[in-house]
């Protein structure tokens, strides 16, 4: 996600990085190439021009302090420039109401369905009660889907398959809802390959009847500039509340999030980084400016932390920490419980200065696959305890998992390690580590 215009803007910024001071010469050639980077992006061309005005403006008139360099000035600058242009601010979602109902708009393949799910599980985690209602009428299978993806959250999906109205079935969905004590209702509506009259109709049709609390429009992030512009076309129907980009987990070049709150005049509400249910994230202007800066986005890091792992699985995993007791089972829990946060590699790029650092380096999930099966090849008592694992053990467990012998001993030395630092950390906290005994003179 926005891997080269992180890159790109890097590159143009180090240009002042070592000089002296802010001239109108190094600051013109700075901004030139910042504009660059933004073009290259697929930003439209006047956001690109009027942000790229503004950073130049503001750096030729500050006064540069002496224990700040031009080039971390203009990083401030800039990042405070992108900031403003995705919005200033986070803004929640409107879920006021008895129920409250979410309207999920926007074109065929854009992810709505899938969305629709996303944010049931994320207002569900909230403790509120919510319905899915199926009513994109049109294309084949959506209506499974969107059941499926229901089962997948633990949420009720409100469906007639022999409704050929929208209109009806989101109103009787939304009665349901009122009898079974539903606090939220999402509207799945249907899409088009293209904007056209009759979609139009339709959804504003359905946005009449049923005076949803907030309209969402789904936008997939990789159509660039055609997604502001699809965006344009849908706001002048609907006057939408708020925006949800879909897979900046793909080849994004990132134009659509710069472009679309500053031409649209709405605000992004949720980003969509992946197909797993829990790939949702609220949107937060200044930390997707400090990602794109390369400057990482630790708080978001730590709340996706936070979200993954049960704090009574931390407590009991604490417990066997300190009682030296960690086990392979521990660990393959440890582990799934890793994978939910996301993409590896975008984890590690919240991390600050490991973005550029891991920007050409192949890292997925599926590295953990090898260790995983290594695991599962043990039997209960290996994994309880890793010492009882001999030669003839090891070479049961690589022809099990599909792996090798050096493998095995390369998780088992790595495991090893890993207990010895716990039991190091056990020795420190309960106070009996001794410090070393200086030499006397």
């Amino acid at each position: 996600m926005f891997e080269n215009l992180s890159s790109k803007l890097n590159t143009a910024i180090r240009t002042l990085k070592g000089q002296g001071r802010i001239t109108d010469v190094n600051v013109a050639a700075t901004v030139k190439e910042i504009r660059k980077a933004l073009m290259d992006a697929d930003v439209n061309y006047k956001v690109a021009k009027e942000i790229t005005d503004k950073i130049k403006e503001e750096a030729l008139g500050q006064k540069i302090l002496i224990a700040v360099e031009p080039g971390q000035m203009l990083v401030k600058i800039v990042h405070d420039e992108l900031t403003g242009l995705m919005g200033g601010e986070k803004k929640d979602i409107n879920l006021k109401g008895d129920p409250a109902v979410v309207l999920i708009a926007g074109l065929q393949g854009s992810g709505k369905t899938t969305f629709s799910g996303k944010l049931a599980q994320h207002i569900k985690k909230g403790g509120r009660n919510v319905l899915l209602v199926a009513c994109d009428i049109y294309r084949p299978a959506a209506i499974d889907q969107l059941k499926v993806l229901g089962e997948q959250v633990g949420v009720e999906v409100y469906a007639e398959p022999e409704n050929k109205n929208a209109v009806s079935i989101a109103q009787n969905g939304i009665e349901y809802a009122r009898k079974m004590g539903k606090k939220v209702v999402i509207v799945d509506t249907a899409g088009r390959l293209a904007v056209d009259e009759a979609m139009m109709n339709e959804i504003a049709a359905v946005k009449e009847a049923i005076k949803p609390t907030e309209i969402l429009f789904v936008v997939d992030s990789m159509t660039g500039q055609d997604a502001v512009n699809t965006a344009k076309t849908f706001n002048d129907r609907l006057n939408f509340d708020g925006v949800v980009l879909t897979k900046l987990d793909g080849d994004a070049r990132g134009g659509a999030a710069l472009s679309i709150r500053h031409v649209v005049e709405k605000p992004i509400k949720f980003i969509s980084t992946g197909e797993k249910m829990e790939a949702l994230d609220q949107f937060y202007p200044d930390r997707m400016a400090s990602r794109i800066l390369g400057m990482g986005d630790v708080l978001s890091l730590v709340e996706k932390a936070q979200q993954a792992f049960d704090e009574e699985e931390a407590e009991r995993i604490n417990k066997k920490i300190r009682q030296n007791q960690f086990s392979f089972d521990d660990f393959y829990s440890q582990l799934q419980q890793i994978k939910k946060m996301g993409n590896i590699k975008d984890l590690m790029g919240m991390i600050p200065g490991m973005g550029q650092a891991v920007k050409d380096v192949d890292i997925s999930n599926d590295s953990f696959k090898p260790i995983e099966a290594i695991i599962q090849s043990m039997t209960p008592a290996e994994r309880k305890k890793p010492d009882i694992i001999d030669p003839s053990r090891k070479k049961r467990i690589a022809t099990g998992s599909g792996t090798s012998i050096q493998q095995v001993n390369n998780l088992m030395k790595q495991f090893e390690d890993m207990r010895k630092m716990m039991r190091m950390m056990n020795k420190v906290q309960d106070g009996k580590m001794k410090m070393p005994t200086l030499p006397k003179r």
